[in-house]
């Protein structure tokens, strides 16, 4: 439960305040918009193969996709600092990377309470943990807005 929204947290920063803020300039083929977008998309796809991950293999220490996660989170912040990624691929493996975690998060989550949690206590162990990733996708958009401001200041 608590990885799952750490997990989601920091995701969440990354979508909602974080990853608009990157931007090649330099880029003659893609404008900001497109770049934006492509971020969407990489990151989607990323959550859609590690969500259809569990019938080929499953994560047995929740707790690393979380330190993941957030290292995703310091790497990509700093990068909307300091602008010293030279490629645009860079940040796309970043983000690809981002939603392989979300994803391989959620999955194994569930997974993992429908495997080890007694048939009794499944329904509740997955709606309490139902409310812990909206619980972080909550503190991260609250939390989103100011940090997107203070980026833009700085």
């Amino acid at each position: 439960m608590v990885p799952l929204g750490v997990v989601y947290l920091a995701e969440y920063l990354i979508n909602q305040g974080i990853v608009e803020l990157i931007y090649f300039p330099t880029l003659t083929w893609m404008n900001h918009d497109d770049q934006y977008r492509w971020y969407q998309l990489v990151y989607q796809v990323g959550v859609f193969v590690s969500r259809s991950s569990i019938a080929v293999f499953t994560i047995k220490h929740l707790w690393v996709l979380p330190i993941l996660q957030c290292a995703a989170f310091v790497f990509l912040l700093t990068v909307a600092m300091y602008h010293y990624i030279p490629s645009i691929w860079i940040i796309f493996v970043t983000i690809a990377f981002e939603g392989l975690l979300g994803g391989f998060a959620f999955a194994n989550t569930f997974y993992k309470i429908l495997i080890e949690v007694e048939e009794c206590y499944q329904e509740f162990a997955m709606g309490l943990t139902s409310i812990a990733s909206s619980l972080g996708i909550t503190i991260s958009g609250l939390v989103s807005i100011p940090l997107h401001n203070a980026l833009c200041k700085s």
